[in-house]
């Protein structure tokens, strides 16, 4: 049995880390998104270093290219979950705004 590389193992932990943050967007369950994606970004910087030092049999160069694959569409659901969530953040974040520079201008409303 071969031995499975590093690199293969990072891009594996990577793509169920993605999964579940895609999971957890579907379910709306934004305040565990942050520490997943910190997760992910120590993963990504290890595989930075990896990467150049490790060559691939064509198996497990096959492999990683179908998790990349999988993370790039689990990543895609992503963004297009968080988009909007962050859009109406910022949404409301102006409006709160607003509010408090007419609150300054014109005192608090009666």
């Amino acid at each position: 049995m071969a031995t499975r590389s590093e690199v293969v193992h990072c891009y594996g932990q990577l793509a169920s880390g993605v999964a579940l943050m895609a999971e957890l967007a579907r379910s709306k369950e934004w305040g565990r998104l942050p520490a997943l994606e910190e997760q992910c970004a120590a993963i990504v910087e290890r595989l930075k270093v990896l990467v150049p030092l490790e060559t691939l049999d064509p198996s497990q160069f096959e492999e990683a290219l179908r998790l990349i694959e999988r993370i790039r569409v689990d990543q895609d659901e992503v963004c297009g979950l968080v988009k909007p969530q962050i859009e109406q953040l910022l949404s409301r974040m102006g409006y709160l705004h607003q509010q408090r520079n007419l609150g300054k201008a014109y005192g608090p409303p009666h």
